[in-house]
């Protein structure tokens, strides 16, 4: 599967007005740290990797919850959001990987009025 046009379209005016916003173009990988900050309220001025990683595998969680992949079950002592699978990810190779979470990503920002 070949990236359609109308999401290439839309996941550039995401990035422009993500580049309005910050300043700089971010990648896929930046959009979902951001989303998982958002998610999460997780701010600090040093963030571990592995702080990094968890931001952003709340942020594919939330993404792809509307869509039935995951729900949230609640916040850990530390206020961190946890998920529960709910059924497995369509086998994908990466190019469409990567266009099946731009598409939620998309969504999401959509939803949030964004």
């Amino acid at each position: 599967m070949f990236i359609t046009d109308d999401l290439q379209q839309r996941w550039w005016a995401l990035e422009a007005k993500l580049v309005e916003r910050f300043g700089k173009k971010p990648d896929l990988e930046a959009v979902l740290f951001l989303i998982g900050m958002q998610e999460t309220g997780f701010v600090q001025e040093k963030i571990s990797k592995e702080e990094k990683q968890d931001l952003m595998h709340v942020a594919v969680c939330t993404v792809l919850a509307p869509s039935g992949y995951y729900i949230e079950e609640g916040n850990d002592p530390d206020g961190w959001p946890h998920f529960k699978q709910l059924r497995a990810l369509p086998e994908m190779n990466l190019p469409d990987q990567e266009n099946f979470i731009k598409d939620h990503v998309l969504l999401y920002f959509e939803q949030e009025g964004i």
